[in-house]
C-alpha cells in the first residue's frame, strides 16, 4: 500500500502520516495484517471503491503538485468520510489549501467553500 501512495517518490514519514490521516486511511491500515506494507492486488482488486478513491487521493496529495484536478473524488465514500476528506484535504484549510484546486462534483454542499463556482 505504501508504494501505491509514494508512487516512486522518496518516503518522508511525517508527510506520509499527514496525508494518510487526512485521506481517512488510518483505520484501513490498522485493519490490514501488514499495515501500510500490505500488498494490494493488481488494479486494487482487494480494495473497496472508497478505499481505492482514498488511496488515489493520498497519492495525489503526496505528490505535492501545483495544480490539482479532481473528478468527483468524494463520490465513492460515505457522507461523513467525504466531509472529513474535504475539510482536511481539499478545502481552504486542508493540506493543499495553497494549491490551485479544480473540483468537479455532484456534491453541491461543498461548493460554498470555494473561491469560484
Amino acid at each position: 500500500m505504501r508504494e501505491n501512495i509514494l508512487f516512486c517518490k522518496s518516503y518522508d514519514e511525517a508527510k506520509y502520516n499527514r496525508v494518510v490521516r487526512a485521506c481517512q486511511l488510518i483505520a484501513d491500515l490498522r485493519s490490514w495484517p501488514a499495515g501500510d506494507l500490505t500488498m494490494i492486488g493488481e488494479k486494487g482488486v482487494n480494495l473497496s471503491g472508497g478505499q481505492k478513491a482514498r488511496v488515489s487521493l493520498a497519492r495525489a496529495l503526496y505528490t505535492n503538485a501545483d495544480i490539482y484536478l479532481f473528478d468527483d473524488p468524494l463520490a465513492a465514500v460515505d457522507l461523513n468520510v467525504a466531509r472529513s476528506i474535504f475539510k482536511h484535504c481539499i478545502s481552504n484549510e486542508g493540506l493543499i489549501r495553497d494549491k490551485t484546486r479544480l473540483l468537479v462534483t455532484h456534491q453541491v454542499q461543498f461548493l460554498p467553500n470555494f473561491d469560484h463556482c
